[in-house]
């Protein structure tokens, strides 16, 4: 392998600012929790409403998603914690990787039925409009196990291998399928797949959400099939494999019960919304048409008046010709 022919590992995850330690995997997953808030509030908004709904609602689903990745991981991956030689205290330390996007979730829904039940607003419909925001968000969080040197796929020798350079926690150094990078990726086509998916069928009650799950699932599954690090296995599978299919299968079930169910999308997705609040932002977008619009009739207008000008010029010309044919008969009556 050529010395420039792969993904280098960083050198370290962590930067300290005197006592604080700036860690690329909180700044990863910081950057983004603030995409998916931003993308939802714009996706918000357009469906009706308020500013500032889904940040409020997020107050709620972030930390709960946190402590149910987390949960995920420990649970699932407990020996690392609870086995003879290990210290349970690590399981606190999320810092050092491991949130399992399955329990994140599953708690964090549970987060954000909370806030939408304060707002009395319906989750299906919130889910919807932060569904493609999540998907940016996990493509960015994954950068987060590259600052970790972890969650690396079989050992290979492509041109776009990662480079593992630490040896801590079992590692054995070398070059390695980066699936960290695989399911970004990924992640980045699962958000795009739902807007556009969203725009052309009118995605409603949850279904653009069930969306984005059952396409994650699909990535998930030959992403996880090749990572080496250890996990259970059942009938030869690894547990998120078989965690991916049967998230996958819900997710298409409840697409095809909700269509036939509750066809369409929500004609009110937050009550309490004045028209003027609804249709603010699009107001605010259309505002450029309507200015084009008004441009364009007096364009027009003026066409018309200058057409106008033009016709009355020309009834003008005919009117002196016809005068000057009469002069021309008369004077030619009196000579003969």
């Amino acid at each position: 392998m050529e010395e420039l022919a792969y993904i280098p590992s960083p050198s370290r995850g962590v930067i300290h600012l005197g006592p604080i330690p700036l860690r690329g995997y909180a700044f990863c997953i910081i950057i983004g929790v603030f995409v998916a808030v931003w993308l939802g509030n714009k996706r918000w908004i357009a469906r009706g409403g308020r500013a500032g709904t889904v940040a409020d609602i997020a107050v709620w689903a972030v930390p709960f998603g946190l402590v149910g990745g987390r949960l995920y991981h420990v649970i699932t991956d407990y020996e690392l914690y609870f086995s003879s030689g290990r210290d349970w205290v690590d399981a606190f330390k999320v810092w050092q990787g491991g949130l399992g996007i399955w329990g994140a979730i599953a708690l964090g829904a549970v987060g954000a039925w909370i806030g939408c039940r304060r707002r009395g607003i319906p989750l299906p419909a919130y889910a919807d409009a932060i569904a493609p925001g999540i998907a940016f968000a996990q493509a960015i969080g994954r950068w987060g196990n590259w600052f970790n040197q972890e969650l690396y796929g079989r050992e290979t020798h492509v041109p776009w291998a990662l480079h593992i350079t630490s040896s801590e926690g079992g590692r054995i150094p070398g070059y390695y399928h980066p699936t960290f990078l695989y399911e970004s990726l990924w992640c980045i086509g699962v958000g795009f797949l739902v807007i556009w998916a969203d725009r052309r069928f009118k995605l409603g009650h949850g279904r653009a959400f069930a969306l984005y799950v059952a396409a994650y699932c699909v990535g998930r599954g030959w992403i996880e099939y090749m990572r080496v690090d250890d996990a259970h296995h059942i009938l030869g599978l690894r547990l998120n494999d078989w965690t991916a299919m049967i998230v996958f299968l819900l997710a298409v079930l409840y697409m095809v019960l909700s269509a036939k169910k509750r066809p369409g999308r929500e004609t009110v997705v937050e009550p309490g919304v004045s028209d003027g609040e609804a249709d603010g932002a699009a107001e605010a977008e259309g505002a450029g048409e309507v200015v084009e619009a008004v441009e364009a009739k007096d364009a027009e207008a003026k066409d018309a008046e200058a057409s106008g000008d033009e016709a009355e010029a020309e009834d003008d010309a005919d009117d002196e010709a016809k005068d000057e044919v009469k002069d021309e008969a008369g004077s030619g009556s009196k000579k003969s």
